[in-house]
């Protein structure tokens, strides 16, 4: 059984973005549960699992699954049982990806293009269930197109395969990130399924994710753009559920941890690192006054020690000369 808190809050796996070093933050900040970015079960099982640095797993992370992606039910079942046996103590399940929408993940059959083959994901997670001594859990989108939402279809057979948690993201995979969630289909999955169900999809504050507990009666929610260089999420959804106060971070606070963050990052991944932070660091300045200087000045950064001068040195004139 997979144990999860009431209202859990989890950081979306994503591509880039969920690393160990940002999955630390968001603990930090009050996230309860954690995916790795998408490792390919086809690319493990040709290189070893020791290959990936995806399946680093820090000793301060509380519950961080690792998420596969893949299409071929005999790989996803050996390096199911390899990882559930080698990571067991360390990981509380393993997630199965049917919902990337990226062109070099679906052009394979892979992603969210499988929920156009049900009886292949049915093949799939079944094979992977069998061989896991984890609980094995899904993230899903609501289908491949608006004319193909077959996501309660998919969703029942998820469950009939044995799996513990369902994660639906509320749109398609035509809609990538644009248009609007569909908590609708989140709702009728929930009342369709008894596994617990985890709503993703729009949560960008207390207020949106209240209403999206209170509209789906999910399990919990999954947060992924909206928490983006902004950690604080987390601790601001807390409040919320507590009925308790809370204050947004200032500047000098959203800059601090910004730094704070790259320097795991360095620390994790070497100097190659600032290379990285460049799309990490534009979401900790959105909105914050000198933005713009500060971004182009964080972009040019060639070491660690550029970085902290540029983002904790209170005299911006520096930046002008950057």
């Amino acid at each position: 059984m997979l144990a999860l808190p009431p209202n859990v809050l989890m950081l979306a796996p994503m591509a880039g973005f969920s690393d160990l070093a940002y999955r630390s933050l968001c603990y930090r900040f009050g996230c309860d549960f954690a995916f790795t970015e998408m490792v390919s079960a086809k690319g493990l099982f040709y290189s070893g699992e020791g290959s990936s640095a995806l399946l680093i797993i820090g000793k301060d992370e509380p519950a961080t699954g690792v998420q596969l992606f893949g299409s071929d039910p005999k790989i996803l079942a050996l390096i199911t049982r390899r990882l559930s046996e080698s990571m067991q103590g360390r990981i509380p399940c393993i997630d199965f990806n049917l919902g990337c929408p990226a062109p070099k993940i679906t052009s394979n059959g892979d992603g969210s293009a499988l929920l156009k083959n049900p009886p292949l994901i049915e093949e799939c997670l079944r094979a992977m269930v069998r061989a896991s001594a984890l609980p094995v859990t899904v993230k899903m989108r609501t289908g491949w197109d608006e004319n193909s939402k077959n996501y309660l279809e998919v969703a029942r057979r998820i469950e009939d395969c044995g799996v513990s948690m369902l994660t639906l993201h509320g749109r398609t995979r035509a809609q990538l990130y644009g248009g609007k969630a569909d908590w609708d289909a989140i709702a009728r999955t929930k009342q369709a399924l008894s596994i617990p169900v985890i709503a993703n999809g729009d949560v960008t504050s207390a207020a949106s994710a209240l209403a999206m507990l209170s509209h789906t009666a999910c399990d919990g929610i999954m947060i992924g753009r909206g928490a983006l260089g902004n950690p604080w999420i987390f601790t601001e959804i807390k409040a919320a559920l507590h009925g308790s106060p809370y204050t947004p971070p200032t500047e000098e606070e959203r800059l601090k941890t910004a730094y704070e963050h790259a320097k795991q990052v360095i620390e994790h991944k070497g100097e190659h690192g600032i290379i990285e932070l460049r799309k990490h660091i534009p979401f900790f300045l959105f909105g914050m006054r000198d933005a713009a200087q500060l971004r182009k000045a964080a972009n040019l950064a060639k070491s660690l020690s550029e970085l902290e001068r540029i983002l904790l040195d209170r005299d911006k004139s520096t930046l002008y000369n950057t």
